[in-house]
């Protein structure tokens, strides 16, 4: 072996360290939606949580970054510990597909329609059609397809360069005493377990170790130890994400770790005994790359097999091990360990602005029946529903830059500018909440009371602007446009009851039926109220203008206003029903 196939061999391992890696974003921002239906389904059910782990690792071929999903959805209080160990358990065994895809390189035969299963045969046509979706396309569904294509091809041009480059080493002495020492178990295991957690995959290291295998130096009794100690080293990932995580998301990295510990220890046991009594054959025969895959395969799902009915005496380990304390623990809203997947990112963007909504919403509902019941702890509580949607204005739009500055689709940055939009809209129907509480005091402190008319005008008021927020929220929470287009006519009507609500308590002023200082509350109350109207209306603007591309927060609007019968007629009716 010379220089050039040392080149030859760095150049070939980093294409295909590469290609996995471009090829898992790209599948993980393929899959978003049906990742995120996925982790959805997750119950307390065994069998349902190893399957999802199983299936989102499959989707994205790497146990690595699902087990590091888990890691942050335990950090923010989405899964329990239980949930967590059945994913992880599925994504051990998930990830062995990587393993069988690698193994086609290996096929050999005369016949023409099995050397087409070859990846070096269909693999150029791949590339074609990756490159060609890449660069034409303009969907960013097609565009991270055929990223997904470009990076199976490199990865596949990359093992077919290492095995090429390490081909001569089958005649090196040192090489071939280099894999008799990993015959030796323990050693095996160490050295499985170091390079996994140097390149942090374990697909990654398999992949490694099938193209040595084409030298015909790696024997199964090296291989399968190799093997063990790779599913070890693949935690490192998860126990770094780990680090300034809460109990929870420490004790998902940690059964992680004492999941593949254990395993390794009981099967390498079994291995060492079964070697040492039997020495089967097949230890010391050559191992193929199909082979190395089915061995990758056997180990973790014997783990599997092995750990299932064992994850509560896993799950009370790891709470031994890492024990509650008194001090009470933040839960963490929106966990920076999910930016690398940008989908599950924003869909839990999403759940966070629909508490930051309900909050809103319920602090300006509160607010609004402080006017005519004012209490201390409805004043309380307004005033905190107001500090926490401060709050998550904050982490959210702060998470949201940082989202965006990742590569995302043309869908997935549309939304994300929605929801940056959305957030300020929210913020301040929660500071109207506090305005109209503070009215409410003065009229307390002051014991100004509204006559029988403005309360009755003021209840026609409320109820018109309580319509505009039942629906913008209903387009919020379900994308439904028929709501959003019926709060703009509503948000009309607020505006005209504003100012006919004004001229007659103008009248009323005239006439002595209200004091000036109940006139300065009431124009206070009106103001808020159709300003609470206002950010309602610009809420479903955004649903709409998200829906149609637009992104112009008036457009719709504007064309609703000019040229829609069906508006027209909808303000006629909403004025018979919010007559005064």
């Amino acid at each position: 072996m010379n220089i050039f196939s040392i080149l030859s061999l760095i150049g070939g391992l980093s294409l295909f360290l590469f290609g996995m890696s471009i090829m898992g974003q790209a599948l993980e921002r393929r899959a978003g939606s049906r990742l995120k239906m996925l982790l959805g389904k997750l119950t307390t059910n065994r069998i349902t949580g190893l399957a999802t782990g199983l299936g989102v690792t499959a989707v994205i071929q790497s146990s690595s970054a699902t087990t590091v999903m888990v890691v942050g959805f335990s950090n923010s209080g989405l899964m329990s510990l239980r949930q967590a160990i059945n994913v992880i358990m599925g994504a051990n065994v998930g990830t062995t597909v990587t393993a069988w895809i690698l193994s086609l390189s290996g096929i050999s035969s005369d016949s023409i329609f099995v050397k087409l299963l070859k990846p070096s045969s269909f693999t150029p046509i791949l590339a074609l059609i990756g490159i060609i979706l890449y660069m034409f396309a303009k969907e960013s569904t097609k565009k991270d397809t055929g990223m997904i294509l470009l990076g199976f091809a490199t990865l596949m041009f990359g093992m077919e360069s290492m095995s090429g480059a390490v081909s001569g080493l089958k005649d090196l002495p040192e090489f071939q005493n280099l894999f008799l020492a990993f015959t030796n178990p323990v050693l095996g295991v160490l050295a499985g377990a170091i390079l996994t957690a140097i390149i942090q995959s374990s697909s990654a290291s398999v992949g490694i170790l099938q193209a040595l295998s084409s030298t015909g130096a790696v024997t199964y009794g090296a291989a399968i130890p190799i093997i063990m100690g790779q599913n070890i080293g693949t935690c490192v990932t998860a126990i770094i994400s780990s680090i300034g995580a809460n109990k929870n998301a420490k004790r998902a990295a940690l059964v992680h770790l004492s999941f593949n510990v254990i395993g390794t220890a009981v099967w390498l046991t079994v291995f060492c005994i079964v070697k040492a009594v039997a020495m089967p054959q097949i230890l010391g025969e050559s191992a193929s790359l199909t082979g190395i895959a089915m061995c990758h395969s056997m180990f973790n799902i014997l783990c599997t097999l092995l750990m299932l009915p064992l994850a509560g005496l896993l799950e009370k380990l790891v709470i031994k091990l890492i024990p509650d304390t008194d001090a009470v623990e933040h839960v963490v809203e929106l966990d920076e360990r999910l930016l690398n997947s940008p989908g599950l990112a924003l869909a839990r963007c999403g759940e966070v602005l629909d508490s930051m909504a309900k909050t809103a919403m319920s602090a300006i509902k509160e607010s609004i029946g402080a006017i005519s019941e004012y209490d201390e702890d409805k004043a309380r509580r307004i005033r905190e529903a107001e500090d926490e949607t401060d709050h998550l204005e904050d982490i959210l739009g702060t998470y949201l830059v940082k989202l965006t500055s990742t590569q995302l689709g043309v869908e997935e940055s549309a939304k994300a500018t929605k929801y940056m939009k959305l957030i300020g809209d929210y913020e301040r129907i929660a500071d109207h909440a506090v305005n109209l509480l503070e009215s409410a005091e003065e009229m307390q402190n002051k014991k100004i009371v509204f006559s029988d008319a403005a309360k009755k005008e003021y209840d026609i008021m409320v109820r018109a602007v309580e319509g505009t927020l039942d629906l913008s929220y209903a387009a919020l929470r379900d994308s439904d446009m028929n709501s959003a287009r019926k709060t703009e006519p509503l948000e009309q009507i607020v505006d005209e009851l504003k100012e006919a609500l004004r001229t007659r308590h103008i009248l009323r002023l005239q006439k002595g039926e209200c004091s000036v200082e109940a006139g300065f509350v009431w124009s206070d109350l009106l103001t808020d109220l159709e300003r609470v109207a206002d950010h309602c209306s610009n809420i479903s603007g955004c649903i709409l203008d998200t829906a149609e591309n637009t992104m112009n927060i008036h457009q719709n609007q504007r064309l609703l206003r000019n040229s829609e019968a069906e508006y027209l007629q909808e303000l006629e009716e909403l004025r018979v029903e919010y007559s005064i």
